[in-house]
């Protein structure tokens, strides 16, 4: 793995980007999503959009869980209210800090 530094630390959601290439990993229980700058900038405006109470279903525990597809149909990720909100929050926090990393380096 590369040598990263942590842009945000949510809940379960943690954020870092490696210090040579600039990837940007997303780590959230047992998922792992990487993406470059770009992506991830894209990633966020795009979770931004969703309607939650389009995407909200009530699980087989009762627990109202957001599902956020992905290109391909068969996979999906669910996610609590809680973790959804501290995913999202996590997600602005890191843009936040790429900025401030950016600046540093200038």
């Amino acid at each position: 793995m590369c040598d990263t530094h942590t842009l945000s630390f949510k809940g379960k959601t943690i954020i870092s980007q490696c210090k040579e290439c600039n990837i940007i990993n997303i780590w959230h229980d047992n998922l792992l999503l990487c993406f470059s700058p770009p992506q991830f900038k894209a990633f966020k405006d795009f979770t931004a959009e969703l309607d939650q109470a389009e995407r909200s279903y009530s699980f087989p525990d009762g627990e109202e869980r957001l599902i956020l597809c992905t290109p391909n149909r068969d996979i999906n990720f669910a996610f609590t209210m809680d973790e959804w909100v501290n995913f999202n929050d996590a997600m602005d926090e890191a843009l936040y800090m790429q900025e401030v990393y950016q600046l540093i380096k200038q």
